[in-house]
């Protein structure tokens, strides 16, 4: 059985609006979250203060918008840092960066009603803070083709940005409900972690640029598991499909991947992962199998992970004695990039296959965990050292406009006009300054116009 979830599909011929003085390799940094503290996930939404400018949608997630002028400082190159101090909990747990498509204007959403993306995932450690003189955990992801989507225009004209914080815990483990060698302080809470949020900006000349954006949100943090519809394609099969469609060909195009194993058996017992792309098989890989000492720092709680079963002993730093693991507490689940090509206008699918996954407790009992997968596309046009920029003395007026728009532009010979819709269709060209939108339905547009010396103008504007 063939599932289809199409989400959204985008397709900008444009420039990012990046500001001028943002044309270097300066940092710009940008603080989401400062300690916020996490609550039981399994409680009821907490009443407790909410950080400054955030939204707490779940206890274990908060939310920030990104304003218009923080997006203008977000440059060509993006690294996400997240930072983690336990409180009370002491287990391995599931943590992400989200990034949020919310409606335009929104000061608040709905948890289950807003299109987002995986941007990052973590693991969080076994760790106990008064048994420790490390306090936070870090996390980092270098995500520069994130850039690209938020300065796609035609995307911020119906949508805004909300970056999320997710982090899950509670007062003990999620098989046998006890309170394990928790803190004394902790009896009576519900806090589980602090968090803190961090994006770093620069515009690098020395990275690839691109003047068009294709972006397919397919699945976030979908339940692939092999014991019921919602979790495969056919019963049994660790096998899941998902259709979309281009309407135009997109250059470069790439999957972004994120997968790891929960439940009992499947946690510790590394599998043969397949991707397939219109048919053809694109990777192979088995997650983890990586020494986890690196990370044993910050797990200062005893457990089995770290201990040899047979000696005793703690496990030494060869990825041979870790060959068994999926990940490591305390350190961040790879994004998996899977290069695509060119692909065609037309319908694609994508597909991933765990053929000897068994979901299975460890008393055997069938049905235990599942492999939170997310997934998207993304292409653009990738060009080095072409000095496009958007030229700033452009308007367009009138704005909202009934009938005709005009383009203003001191000095400057326009080559060609396109008019853009937000399903990213061009409806109108033309060669003139004058935009006849007289039959166009009304909304919101975007305005990209060339000229002769090959500079690039885009603007956004509302047909009444």
């Amino acid at each position: 059985m063939k599932k289809t979830l199409l989400i959204l599909s985008l397709c900008a011929s444009m420039l990012p609006s990046f500001k001028a003085q943002a044309q270097d390799e300066t940092p710009y940094t940008l603080q989401i979250f400062d300690h916020a503290v996490f609550y039981n996930m399994y409680e009821g939404l907490v009443e407790e203060p909410i950080p400054a400018g955030a939204i707490r949608t779940k206890n274990s997630s908060y939310a920030r918008k990104l304003t218009a002028d923080q997006i203008a400082e977000i440059g060509n190159t993006l690294t996400v840092n997240v930072s983690l101090s336990p409180l009370c909990d002491t287990y391995d747990r599931i943590g992400n960066v989200n990034l949020v498509l919310a409606p335009k204007g929104a000061t608040s959403y709905n948890y289950n009603d807003v299109k987002r993306i995986e941007v990052g995932r973590f693991i969080t450690p076994f760790m106990n803070l008064l048994k420790t003189t490390i306090t936070e955990v870090p996390y980092t992801f270098e995500v520069n083709n994130i850039t690209k989507i938020l300065h796609d225009q035609i995307i911020t004209a119906e949508y805004d940005f909300w970056f999320e914080l997710e982090v899950y815990g509670y007062q003990g483990d999620s098989t046998a409900g006890a309170v394990h060698d928790l803190p004394n302080t902790c009896p009576g809470r519900n806090d589980v972690y602090m968090g803190s949020l961090e994006l770093v900006s620069t515009q690098s000349t020395n990275l690839i640029q691109g003047d068009d954006n294709f972006f397919v949100p397919l699945s976030y943090k979908y339940e692939l598991k092999n014991y019921t519809l919602d979790g495969t394609d056919v019963i049994g099969q660790t096998v899941r499909t998902i259709t979309f469609t281009t309407e135009e060909a997109v250059p470069n195009a790439k999957l972004y991947l994120i997968t790891s194993n929960h439940g009992q058996r499947e946690e510790f017992a590394r599998r043969n992962h397949e991707v397939y792309f219109d048919g053809d098989k694109k990777l192979t890989y088995k997650p983890g199998g990586l020494s986890c000492v690196p990370y044993s720092i910050y797990n200062t709680m005893p457990n089995f992970i770290y201990l040899d079963q047979t000696t005793g002993r703690p496990r030494p730093d060869t990825d041979a004695a870790w060959n068994w693991n999926n990940w490591c507490p305390g350190n961040a689940i790879p994004t998996r990039i899977i290069e695509l090509g060119t692909l065609a206008a037309g319908e694609h699918s994508f597909k991933i296959n765990v053929p000897t996954a068994q979901f299975l407790s460890n008393a055997g009992v069938n049905n235990d965990g599942y492999f939170p997968m997310s997934v998207y596309v993304q292409g653009y046009n990738e060009t080095l050292g072409v000095d496009k920029f958007e030229v700033a003395n452009v308007s367009v007026y009138p704005n909202p406009v009934n009938d005709i728009a005009t383009i203003d532009a001191p000095g400057l010979n326009i080559k060609s006009v396109n008019v853009i819709n937000t399903l990213g269709q061009t409806i109108y060209t033309g060669t003139t300054d004058k935009v006849n939108m007289s039959q166009l339905q009304s909304g919101i547009y975007i305005v990209r116009v060339e000229f002769d010396n090959n500079q690039i103008a885009v603007k956004k504007i509302i047909k009444k």
